[in-house]
């Protein structure tokens, strides 16, 4: 990462030169011969396809299409699926995020959500029809479930209708049997040009909640950008309005009976943001580190300050704890995670992330707020993995009640 100095000077941020350093207690070392490679390969091209560019996509929030048929061509969409461990595809996210937290959130959610989502609960069908152009990121897809007015409620609170018309008791559109929906979306990523979205809506029937795959192009669908975020803005999130929306009954999701499904995905996505949170801390590292090495401040480069190394070190401490926390979230997942524990390690890692980023900022002082030097985006972006995939607050409170036994949720 480039980025100008005061008075012309060039300032160069390697994401690759400190990459071996941040893992202080080896755990990459836990990956088979293969994984590592695969994961060299991912360093590669990020320091070559994304590096380079992320702070000025970020700074337009403009999103990088053209990257995504060399992404696909790394072949790390659903790692399960390919033979992967649960510790490779969480430090590909933590990678991922390390070089650019916008790249690796809409790789998660077009992965981890839309396409995991065809994997475990589309019909046959659905997978032959959809999952080929997904897996390859021919097509692209969006997780619709947040709405406007319910983002930690929504599981009681979901507006969105669904209400089936078959076309044997008279469709008057001649529309046959399918469903249609009625209602709003909002923080919805990828949604300004996904291809397809998987749509959480309540059956008007039986108030239960189902699932979607809906054509962006359908009639009735309308997207919006969302603008003047501070965090993540190379992410196109949108707010998404369905108005009489016909979907072909053929592309409701028949492995999903109620919201409580959804809680198979969301325990994974939430495991890659708790990786998003290391990736996040590690890229902080890195930036307070050189930025300590090559700055002179009294005649001396700031390292050599024991202040300067204590924040560096509670950092570095901060990730690694963090790695670790996350390390052996992927062990469990080989034999079934629960989701308070999922819950209690996207918590502390993201709590630990607010403040190592933090921390990192303040040893760049004013250089810290501005994105020539890194700093201020990775601070920035930290914000959104904090609130996202379950707050702070609410994935405490998941695991208070696991603790005591009794729910502090209304």
């Amino acid at each position: 990462m480039t980025g100008t100095k005061p008075g012309g000077a060039t300032q160069v941020i390697s994401a690759v030169d400190t990459l071996p350093t941040a893992d202080f207690f080896g755990y990459e070392s836990l990956l088979s011969a293969s994984e590592q490679r695969k994961l060299g390969e991912l360093r590669e091209f990020l320091a070559a396809e994304i590096a380079p560019f992320a702070g000025d996509w970020w700074n337009k929030a403009e999103f990088p299409a053209h990257i995504l048929p060399k992404l696909a061509a790394l072949q790390l969409s659903t790692p399960a699926q390919r033979g992967y461990s649960h510790l490779f595809a969480g430090l590909v996210i933590a990678e991922m995020t390390r070089v650019d937290t916008s790249i690796a959130t809409f790789f998660m959610v077009h992965h981890d959500l839309f396409v995991e989502s065809l994997y475990r609960f589309g019909s046959e069908d659905q997978r032959n029809r959809y999952l080929g152009d997904a897996s390859n990121l021919r097509t692209t897809g969006a997780f619709a479930l947040t709405e406007p007015d319910h983002g930690s409620d929504v599981a009681g609170g979901m507006e969105t209708r669904a209400r089936r018309i078959s076309g044997r008791t008279g469709d008057p559109d001649g529309g046959g049997d399918c469903w249609v929906l009625n209602g709003a979306k909002r923080w919805i990523g990828n949604g300004t040009f996904c291809d397809y979205m998987l749509v959480w809506a309540r059956d008007e029937a039986d108030g239960a909640v189902r699932g979607f795959i809906v054509d962006a192009a359908l009639p009735g669908v309308g997207r919006s950008r969302i603008e003047n975020k501070i965090a993540l803005r190379t992410v196109q999130n949108a707010d998404i309005v369905f108005d009489n929306v016909r979907v072909a009954e053929a592309d409701r999701f028949s492995g999903i009976g109620s919201f409580e499904d959804t809680n198979e995905l969301l325990r994974g996505s939430r495991i890659m943001v708790g990786w998003q949170a290391v990736g996040q801390q590690l890229a902080a590292f890195d930036v307070a580190r050189q930025y300590a090495v090559e700055r002179q401040q009294f005649g001396r480069p700031l390292a050599k300050f024991q202040l300067i190394q204590q924040q560096l070190v509670s950092m570095l401490g901060n990730a690694v704890a963090s790695m670790g926390m996350m390390a052996r979230v992927a062990q469990l997942q080989e034999q079934g995670v629960g989701m308070a524990q999922v819950a209690l390690a996207k918590s502390y890692t993201s709590a630990r992330m607010r403040e190592t980023v933090a921390m990192g900022r303040s040893i760049l002082g004013g250089n810290g707020i501005v994105t020539d030097y890194r700093m201020a985006k990775i601070f920035a972006d930290a914000e959104a993995i904090y609130t996202y995939e379950g707050s702070y607050e609410i994935n405490t409170l998941i695991v208070g009640r696991e603790v005591t036994g009794v729910s502090a949720i209304v």
